[in-house]
């Protein structure tokens, strides 16, 4: 019989009294892809960062290559031929491309760093992939799908044997899916261990061997793909049937509640017109680099506009801050929660008051009982998964956390809502309830625009569908006409 590469053993841990892994039992064979599913906060991510040596195990052993293994860091994990592409961009916006691949191992001669060869490598590693980007920019100036194939790109380059993907693809495009598909696969053809972690269940059949499903940190059924249907995953990573994937109502629709006419911003987009009625829901579909994240970032007051006008609710505004955009009843919801959503060391009870701070302090103090009572009523609302609406932000799992953000705007009582790839990187079932949530907003007659790489989603929840491609709006569609295969014809309008 062939020996795991890993195997974990009868692993438990807790936190603050909530535990999170129960007796989990787990092991992924040389050769093999091995998806791990469950719902945000099944205990995924604990289990991974435990292997990574992030996190230490109340109970249980691990053995790697049949070997006990005591793993107390990443540095140790790396030392025993692990590698991690984490869930979260955790990255040093001023460090460069060359350095960025260099994490953990960064080439040395005596006394000193060696950045010739470091410079040298990055750049073979760069030419091989056909990335955008040269060895000295820095992170900062890239996009967050540039900066995950990056991270996907370092981890594979690691020559690891075991490589864990913790939604790898939340923010990449299709194109590039495939080229790392293809990589999986040339990884497993020379014997190294894939865990792979997605809530794209689609993707989990393309590539996966084994299916292990997590649910309340308990292991609820490990099998061959093969024996699994869509609907199999689904049901035991819920607990129950999930009977209609997109929850779409029709609704009663008002007056326009928010025109964009003629907006542009040097190099990035020009002459986008569009218009969102009270009660609607809007998509913006475009491949990535298309300008969809630059223009509502622009329409947010992140950067100016150069051109063009803005209305909400009939009346003409100027945005040249985000303050300003909520103060006009507009708010966005990023498509990087880390990096421009969530503060990390606050609570969940911070975080939701943030942008509604005069609604808890007024009068010369702070209403703390208030701002207990609206958290925890809009939290029980969201179902947000936290032991305590104290509990610092960053322990909550991706989904809770974007529900957390979305609670936050919600407080503000906006008009307009900007969502930005909003169920990026959360799981079937949290992505039900923020379906949820967007449906009844539109029947209070809030105006909802939708970013999002998912047709199936933009197909299955808006009302109409705008189309962006280099910068520019080349189609508006309505329900009658989606397709997917309409949808990227116009998203690719242009392109050679």
């Amino acid at each position: 019989m062939t020996e795991p590469r890993l195997r974990v053993e009868h692993i438990d841990k807790s936190f603050a009294g909530v535990h999170a892994l129960k007796d989990v039992s787990f092991e992924v064979l040389p050769g093999q892809v091995h998806a791990l599913c469950g719902e945000n906060g099944a205990g995924k991510s604990t289990l991974m960062k435990i292997i990574n040596g992030l996190y230490r195990p109340d109970a249980g052993t691990i053995s790697v290559n049949g070997a006990p293994a005591v793993i107390r860091s990443p540095q140790d994990a790396q030392a025993l031929g692990i590698a991690m592409i984490a869930q979260e961009l955790n990255y040093v916006p001023e460090m460069t491309v060359a350095e960025n691949f260099f994490i953990g191992r960064t080439p040395m001669k005596p006394g000193r760093i060696d950045w010739a060869r470091m410079r040298t490598e990055a750049r073979q590693i760069i030419a091989a992939e056909g990335l955008a980007c040269t060895p000295d920019q820095r992170l900062r100036t890239l996009t967050v799908s540039q900066i995950q194939m990056l991270e996907i790109l370092r981890a594979v380059h690691h020559k690891a044997d075991i490589i864990i993907m913790d939604e790898p693809t939340s923010a990449i495009a299709q194109r590039e899916v495939e080229v790392l598909f293809a990589k999986i696969r040339a990884l497993t053809a020379q014997g190294v261990a894939v865990i792979y972690i997605s809530h794209k269940m689609d993707e989990v059949f393309q590539i996966a061997d084994q299916v292990t499903v997590l649910r309340d940190g308990v292991v609820v059924s490990t099998d061959p793909a093969t024996r699994l249907t869509l609907d199999d995953v689904v049901t035991r990573m819920v607990g129950r049937k999930l009977d209609q994937q997109f929850p779409k109502e029709a609704v009663p629709i008002g007056d326009v509640a928010f025109r964009a006419s003629s907006l542009g911003l040097a190099g990035t987009f020009a002459d986008v017109t569009m218009e969102i009625r009270a009660g609607e829901i809007v998509g913006l579909a475009g491949l990535v680099g298309a300008g969809r994240s630059e223009l509502v970032n622009s329409v947010f007051g992140l950067e100016p506009l150069d051109q063009g006008e803005i209305t909400v609710g009939g009346r003409p505004v100027k945005i040249k801050s985000p303050v300003q955009a909520i103060n006009h009843g507009v708010v966005m919801l990023s498509e990087d929660r880390r990096l421009m959503g969530i503060v990390p060391k606050l609570s969940v009870k911070k975080n939701a008051t943030l942008a509604s701070l005069r609604k808890v302090i007024f009068g010369g103090r702070a209403h703390g009982r208030l701002e207990q009572r609206v958290v925890t009523e809009y939290c029980e609302r969201m179902r947000v998964k936290t032991p305590s609406i104290e509990t610092l932000i960053e322990s909550l799992s991706g989904g809770n956390q974007q529900k957390v953000l979305l609670a936050k705007w919600l407080l503000v009582d906006p008009q307009v809502l900007l969502l930005d790839e909003p169920t990026r990187g959360i799981d079937v079932g949290a992505k039900y309830e923020i379906y949820k949530l967007m449906t009844d907003l539109a029947r209070q007659g809030k105006a909802v625009l939708m970013i999002s790489s998912e047709m199936p989603e933009l197909i299955g929840m808006c009302d109409r569908i705008y189309v962006m491609a280099q910068g520019r709006l080349t189609a508006e569609l309505s329900r009658p006409d989606f397709s997917q295969e309409r949808i990227l014809r116009y998203a690719m309008a242009g392109l050679d």
